[in-house]
């Protein structure tokens, strides 16, 4: 079975324009894995921004919902990784199919394990990736609370837009963080993979003791991780000729 990665599609961040855009090449990607009978997984930021409220929840990117339902109805459920974008959920993901966790997944495929995470930090102290003070601020229980409570959902979320939109213009996301990190990881871990998003900088670092493949945005770059005939590839989506191209010549991945 080939395995599809994908992170970082941010819905709803962009004018009307881009976001149909990203919409139909997304909805176009769902239905081909659908019909080819590729294993789909989600490591993050599939929205921006995504909070759920009691007994309330956003009522955009019901088509790309819609599309991932209809998957899961005729495959097997689609692994999601919760980002920093996309992590105040109250169950609506798994409602709908979704195998959902918010800190990160370990597979196995064909023998070889696979470390699937988004990349701004992970929760267990002993990974030794920390998650930023503002991050652990955004997903701490008692905040959400206090935060639903003084704002509710429309003004709740638009505030939290208009952050993320504020955050995106000024951050940088540097990519020897994860870079530095994952070859760490892989050396003194028996996984043979590491896959990330989250600092939207596609590309590929090889060693000796395993791959790390950051799959980029899907919202510019249109790559995702595709692992085919035993072979982990990082690729760009053509929604068009519904093809795969190979990164070389369209990005510049790092590779090393």
């Amino acid at each position: 079975m080939d395995h599809l990665f994908l992170s970082d599609v941010h819905l709803g961040a962009f004018n009307d324009q881009t976001d149909r855009e990203v919409r139909h090449d997304l909805a176009e990607l769902i239905r081909y894995c659908s019909d080819k009978g590729i294993k789909m997984h989600i490591h993050g930021d599939l929205f921006d921004y995504w909070m759920e409220y009691p007994n309330w929840r956003p009522d955009f990117g019901k088509e790309i919902l819609a599309c991932f339902k209809d998957y899961m109805k005729k495959n097997s459920a689609v692994n999601y990784v919760t980002g920093n974008h996309d992590n105040w959920t109250k169950g609506y993901f798994e409602e709908i199919g979704f195998n959902v966790s918010n800190d990160f997944f370990d597979l196995s495929i064909d023998g070889k394990r696979f470390f699937i995470h988004h990349g701004d930090g992970l929760s267990d102290p002993d990974l030794e990736l920390p998650r930023p003070p503002m991050h652990r601020l955004l997903r701490n229980k008692i905040f959400v609370k206090l935060y639903q409570r003084l704002l509710p959902p429309k003004a709740g979320i638009h505030t939290m837009k208009a952050f993320s939109n504020y955050s995106k213009r000024r951050a940088y996301c540097d990519p020897t963080v994860l870079n530095k990190w994952s070859e760490d990881f892989l050396k003194s871990s028996d996984y043979d993979y590491v896959i990330s998003g989250h600092d939207h900088q596609p590309r590929v670092r090889t060693f000796n003791y395993g791959t790390y493949m950051n799959t980029g945005t899907f919202f510019e770059h249109r790559t995702v991780g595709l692992y085919t005939d035993n072979e982990l590839q990082l690729v760009v989506w053509d929604a068009e000729e519904k093809t795969f191209e190979p990164c070389n010549g369209r990005l510049e991945p790092i590779i090393s």
